[in-house]
C-alpha cells in the first residue's frame, strides 16, 4: 500500500476552520499560569533537509540594495504582486524583515504573537557537508569535536536522561514521520526503542517491520556477536509490537478538526495532530521536508518567485498554518511547541544558476501559544560576505542548542544537569544552560527553577561545599575545600547511575579519571555523615 493511503487522513471541516488563525487564537486567549504540572508538553521539530536558503526566507531590509546586489536575479522584489512582506514595521532597522511571499500564514502567526524568529543560527565552526552536519545537529555537537558522543543523539541522551522514567512505558518517547531512515538524533547512548519511525505504515492498523524473525525467537541466544546482534533485533520487534498498539489506539481514537492540504508536510503535521488528539503520551516529533538544496532552479526565472523555493517555502507555511489552527481549535494548543531547523543557509551570492550554493547560518522559526512573538538578534551583516571568504555569512547569533536548551529547560521544565547530559558546549567549556534565550518562552509558561525535575539525584547541585578542579576535566581532578582537612568518601557514576568507582581521598589530592570516556559524570561525596553531589564533565585528552 503507498504512503499516501497509510498516512492520509480523511477529516471535514469544523466551522472554526473557516476562520482566520487571529479569531481562532483570540478564543483561546486565556492564558493558564502554568503550575508544576507539565507532564502534557510536547515539542514538535520540522527539519527543512538540504539547507535552507534564510537570506530569500527572511530578507534583510536595511541592507535591501546590497541584498540585491549579490542576488541579481533570484532577490524577492520589494514592490508588485510578488514582494515580501513587510513582517513589522516597528522593529527597530536593525530588524526590520521582509518574508518570502509565500508565508503569509507565517505573518498571521507572527501577528498573533505566536512566533518568534532566530536571527543567524548556527554553531562554532560550521560544517558545509550535508551528511556532516546533518549529523552535527542530530548529536548536538559542533564543528569542533564530537566530545558529546558520535554514536548517540541529544534526543536521546535527553529522553534518557530527563524521561528516563518514561523509557519502559508502552509508548514511544518520540515519533518520526517523513523518512524511512530513523533519525541519529533519537539513538540513546545506552537504549534504543526511544522513538518509533512510522514513515510508510498504517497508523490506524499499525504493524510492526521487524517481525520477520518468523515464529517465536530462539530462547537461547548465543554468546557472540551474532548472539548481540540477534538479541539488538529481538528486542527491536518487541518494543515495535508493545509500541504498535498506542500508535493505533491514539490514531483512531483522534481527529482532526480542519482540512490540511494534500502535500507531504501537511499530512505528516496531520497525523501528529491526530496522535496527540488521540491521547499519545510521546513527548517529542519529527517531521521532515526535503529538497531545500537549491543549487539550481530555486527561482524559474530572472525576477521571478516562482520556483523550488517558492514552492517549499508554500508547503511549510500551509502545513504549519493548519496544524496551529487544528490544535488550537481542539484545545491543546498550550502543550504544543513546534520549531523549524536546517543543516545550514546559503551563500550571500547567488551562483549564476538561478539558485544558491552551501552557506552557514540559517534562521529558525519557533512557535506555539507557549512562545513569546517577536525577533531574536539582528539581520546577518552583508559585507561579511566578500569573494575571499567566498561570499559566506559566518558569524552566528544564536547556537543551536541555545534554543533547543531553552525549550528543554524553560518548556519542558528540565534542570541543568539534563540539559548537560544532552549537550555541553564544549569550545567554549560553558554549559549551554548558561546562554538560553530568555525572551523566548513567555512568562506565563515558563517552568519555574522550583519545578525543574531534578534528573538522577535529589541533591541540590548549587549548594555544596566541595568544588571540582578543574572541571571539565582531561587527565586529573582534585576535591577542593581550603577549610575541610578530612578525608572523604566517593562515588562516581555514569549517566544511567552505574557505579564506577568508590574511593577514599584526601582534600586537594590529584584523581585520576583519564580511563573515563568524553562525557557527563555524577560525583557523590560523603563527609560526616553527610553527602552532595557534582556533575563533572570529562572532555578530550589534552
Amino acid at each position: 500500500m503507498k504512503r499516501r493511503n497509510f498516512i492520509k487522513l480523511a477529516t471535514s471541516a469544523s466551522a472554526i476552520g473557516l476562520f482566520p488563525f487571529q479569531i481562532t487564537n483570540a478564543l483561546n486567549i486565556a492564558k493558564k499560569f502554568v503550575s508544576c504540572e507539565i507532564s502534557n508538553r510536547k515539542l514538535v521539530l520540522i527539519y527543512l533537509g538540504g539547507g535552507n536558503d534564510g537570506l530569500n526566507t527572511i530578507i534583510p531590509l536595511n541592507q535591501y540594495d546590497l541584498y540585491s546586489n549579490l542576488r541579481p536575479t533570484i532577490k524577492i522584489p520589494d514592490s508588485g504582486l510578488n514582494s515580501f512582506i513587510n513582517l513589522d514595521p516597528s522593529l527597530v532597522d536593525s530588524q526590520q524583515i521582509g518574508l518570502h511571499p509565500s508565508l503569509t500564514g507565517f505573518k498571521d502567526i507572527y501577528d498573533a504573537g505566536n512566533l518568534r524568529i532566530l536571527q543567524s543560527v548556527g554553531y562554532p565552526s560550521q560544517n558545509k557537508s550535508h551528511f556532516a552536519s546533518t549529523d552535527i545537529y542530530n548529536t548536538g555537537n559542533d564543528g569542533n569535536s564530537w566530545l558529546n558522543g558520535g554514536d548517540s543523539g541529544w534526543i536521546g541522551r535527553f529522553i534518557e536522561s530527563y524521561f528516563y522514567d518514561l523509557v519502559n512505558q508502552s509508548f514511544p518517547i518520540g515519533v518520526e514521520i517523513g523518512s524511512k531512515t530513523g533519525s541519529l538524533g533519537f539513538h540513546g547512548a545506552e537504549e534504543h526503542g526511544l522513538s518509533l519511525n512510522i514513515e510508510g505504515q498504517d497508523a490506524s492498523g499499525f504493524y510492526s517491520v521487524l517481525s520477520g524473525l518468523g515464529g517465536e525467537p530462539p530462547v537461547n541466544i548465543p554468546n557472540s556477536h551474532y548472539g548481540t546482534e540477534l538479541q539488538y533485533i529481538i528486542e527491536n520487534d518487541q518494543i515495535s509490537t508493545l509500541y504498535s498498539q498506542a500508535i493505533s489506539n491514539a490514531f483512531n481514537n483522534g481527529s482532526n478538526s480542519v482540512n490540511y492540504e494534500d502535500t507531504d508536510l501537511s499530512n505528516q503535521l496531520k497525523t501528529v495532530a491526530r496522535l496527540i488528539s488521540g491521547g499519545l503520551q510521546s513527548k517529542i516529533y519529527l517531521v521532515k521536508l526535503n529538497g531545500f538544496d537549491t543549487h539550481f532552479g530555486q527561482v524559474q526565472s530572472q525576477s521571478d518567485i516562482i520556483g523550488d523555493h517558492n514552492d517549499l517555502l508554500t508547503e511549510l507555511d500551509q502545513a504549519v498554518s493548519k496544524f496551529m489552527l487544528d490544535i488550537s481549535s481542539q484545545g491543546f494548543q498550550d502543550d504544543i511547541v513546534g520549531l523549524t531547523f536546517s543543516e545550514f543557509g546559503r551563500k550571500a551570492k547567488e551562483n549564476g544558476n538561478l539558485g544558491t550554493d552551501h552557506g552557514e547560518i540559517a534562521p529558525m522559526f519557533v512557535f506555539g501559544t507557549a512562545i513569546n512573538g517577536g525577533v531574536s538578534g539582528t539581520n546577518p551583516d552583508l559585507t561579511e560576505a566578500t569573494e575571499s571568504n567566498n561570499w559566506q555569512l559566518e558569524t552566528y547569533q544564536f547556537d543551536y542548542r541555545e534554543t533547543l536548551g531553552t525549550l528543554l529547560q524553560d518548556y519542558l521544565g528540565a534542570d541543568n544537569y539534563a540539559i548537560d547530559s544532552t549537550f555541553f558546549n564544549h569550545s567554549s567549556n560553558e554549559s549551554i544552560c548558561e546562554n538560553k534565550i530568555n525572551e523566548l518562552v513567555m512568562a506565563e509558561f515558563s517552568v519555574a527553577e522550583n519545578c525543574f525535575t531534578n534528573t538522577l539525584t535529589n541533591q541540590n547541585f548549587k549548594e555544596t561545599l566541595f568544588r571540582l578542579v578543574p572541571n571539565p576535566v582531561s587527565k586529573e581532578i582534585r576535591i577542593v575545600n581550603d577549610d575541610y582537612t578530612g578525608d572523604i568518601d566517593f562515588e562516581l557514576y555514569d549517566l544511567n547511575s552505574k557505579l564506577l568507582m568508590r574511593k577514599t581521598a584526601k582534600i586537594n589530592r590529584s584523581i585520576n579519571v583519564n580511563s573515563l570516556i568524553n562525557g557527563i559524570y555524577i560525583l557523590k561525596i560523603f563527609y560526616d555523615g553527610r553527602s552532595e553531589s557534582h556533575r563533572l564533565i570529562k572532555s578530550e585528552n589534552k
